[in-house]
């Protein structure tokens, strides 16, 4: 068919890069520590000359300002369709275009499609998935763009694996132990704090473990998040054993009676030994205290990175074994087709999808949500 010139020259590029290895791949998502620090006080203080704790209350007091659940489920929809503005220019201004006043689906319109859906980040593997089915149900036939786009929704809806999983702390086991994990610069420290703000709002008992102990802003932060939740926190000295924080989290939380334990861990990857091996001391210490921990593991990334994101969820799934995942920063800078490249390629469910800095701009993903505002 006409559109394999786009698989020969991707071929051809394949074979003119080695293949690096995961464990080199790791170095390319590692930033200095001081960097990580100064993004982290940068991101706390969402672009103002405030401090830390100044800058978390002047966010949470705008949140809490929004009036109704359903005027706040309205207003992240808008917002994440804003966040989609990229992919859907791409999944409707451009197929709108392509299919002005109807026209043949044949192999040169094949081609061009998949080229699109490759720049909408959606990977070269699920654009060519997408046109074969494409081909299969319209070749030779005449289409007009609400038609392909109506073909596409269905399609991509379909790649998003079943949310098997049960809300956070919705399981029988009580504490519920979330290990969250991620890369330096993700926002995972911001994540565990709207995700605890959120459970805190549902009455549900919530504790931190702040086992990043190599960089003082994440306690920090974590400290303030916790104060403004509700939620308690267990934290050690700077540069403590973070297993030894997350064992004693989960044992002040089984003997406070706590709902959910959301543990911290350093984002950087070092190398695949250090950091990889320092989770795994993490899971075997809370198993030690809880048969079964941690319950789920979180891990977050940023849907700025684009395909890069796909690279960590395979590191970090190979490593500890990854349940479900977190995808932030999908604020307008990102291209929105890695969430299904995510979803299909790792086969792991997306629990939680950001779209910003305030509180409410983390909610629990939901698939068909998502297609709708792709297009």
């Amino acid at each position: 068919m006409g559109f394999n010139w786009f698989r020969k020259k991707s071929k051809t590029q394949e074979e003119n890069v080695p293949e690096t290895p995961l464990d080199e791949q790791a170095g390319d998502f590692e930033k200095d520590t001081a960097e990580a620090d100064k993004e982290a006080l940068q991101e706390a203080a969402v672009g103002r000359d405030l401090s830390v704790e100044d800058s978390f209350s002047a966010v949470a007091e705008a949140s809490e300002a929004a009036s109704t659940p359903e005027t706040r489920k309205k207003g992240f929809f808008q917002r994440l369709k804003n966040g989609l503005a990229k992919t859907r220019a791409i999944l409707t201004t451009d197929i709108d275009k392509l299919f002005s006043t109807g026209r043949t689906v044949d192999e040169a319109v094949l081609e061009e499609l998949e080229e699109k859906l490759i720049t909408a980040d959606l990977g070269v593997e699920i654009s060519m998935e997408l046109i074969a089915k494409i081909s299969r149900r319209k070749l030779g036939q005449t289409a007009t763009s609400d038609e392909l786009k109506e073909i596409l929704k269905q399609e991509i809806l379909g790649l998003f694996p079943e949310a098997s999983i049960v809300p956070t702390g919705g399981s029988s086991e009580k504490p519920h132990v979330v290990l969250v994990v991620g890369v330096n610069g993700v926002g995972k420290t911001t994540t565990i704090g709207k995700i605890a703000a959120a459970l805190a709002s549902e009455g549900k008992k919530v504790l931190i473990a702040a086992a990043d102990t190599f960089r003082a802003a994440a306690v920090e932060q974590l400290d303030i998040w916790a104060k403004r939740a509700g939620a308690d926190i267990v934290r050690h000295k700077a540069n403590s054993d973070p297993a030894a924080v997350a064992f004693d989290g989960v044992d002040a939380a089984a003997a406070r009676g706590i709902d959910v334990v959301l543990i911290d861990t350093a984002g950087r990857l070092h190398t695949k030994v250090n950091l990889m091996e320092e989770l795994k001391k993490i899971q075997k210490a809370v198993s030690k205290r809880i048969p079964g921990a941690p319950h789920e593991t979180l891990l977050v990334l940023d849907a700025t990175t684009g395909q890069n994101a796909l690279s960590q969820a395979r590191l970090f799934h190979q490593a500890v074994g990854v349940s479900s995942i977190a995808l932030t920063k999908l604020d307008g800078t990102a291209k929105g087709g890695i969430v299904v490249g995510i979803a299909k390629g790792m086969n792991i469910p997306i629990r939680y999808i950001g779209v910003g800095e305030q509180i409410d701009d983390l909610q629990p993903f939901d698939a068909r949500s998502f297609v709708d505002a792709l297009f």
